[in-house]
């Protein structure tokens, strides 16, 4: 692997219940983060490659550790989503990098499929800085029912020179979801929309 790692984190939630009344079965998200160095830290880089490479690595890596911690198998996933967080001595763009070019295949591979954009979210910040990453259904992006997001945040990370790198899986959408539109049921498939 072309990332320099100093540790990765992985959570995860799961709701038996909300507003008093039983979740059944409970909805489960999984978050995995690496914590990895930034190699264009502290100047200006035209090319980055290097990023975008470890972006293709951190799709396979982080997606598979979220449906390892859940328990499931790939095609069993529901929604997906990533955030990158760039230490100070970084810029946006190196969180774009990671982010857009191609760690989107390889986390679709890892969930089994994936007709739908994987919704994201950036910026740079300190220690402890946190991140929603956003959740949207895996092949359907108007199922409201799994519009949502999971905090990101390691106490430690980012460093001026490193990057938090997150994923987000779930095998669910909201608990006891209720606002109507598109259901999961009623996905086709086609757009990766509907």
């Amino acid at each position: 692997m072309s990332a320099a790692i100093r540790k990765i984190v992985v959570q995860l939630e799961e709701t038996r219940l909300e507003m008093g009344v039983s979740v059944h079965p409970p909805t489960r998200r999984a978050l995995a983060m690496a914590v990895i160095a930034n190699p264009c830290a502290g100047r200006y880089v035209d090319s980055l490659d290097e990023l975008v490479a470890v972006g293709e690595e951190l799709g396979a890596l982080l997606g598979g550790k979220c449906v390892e911690a859940l328990g499931i198998r790939p095609e069993q996933a529901e929604s997906y989503g990533k955030a990158a967080i760039v230490g100070e001595g970084g810029e946006l763009e190196h969180a774009a990098a990671i982010l857009h070019p191609k760690l989107g295949a390889p986390l679709r591979r890892a969930v089994g499929t994936g007709a739908a954009l994987v919704p994201s979210a950036k910026k740079v910040g300190g220690l402890g800085t946190a991140i929603d990453v956003p959740l949207g259904h895996k092949d359907a992006a108007f199922v409201r029912s799994h519009f949502d997001a999971i905090e990101a945040r390691v106490a430690d990370a980012p460093r001026a020179a490193e990057i938090v790198v997150a994923v987000a899986v779930t095998d669910s959408g909201r608990p006891l979801p209720r606002v109507g539109g598109l259901q999961k049921h009623e996905i086709k498939g086609e757009d990766g929309l509907r």
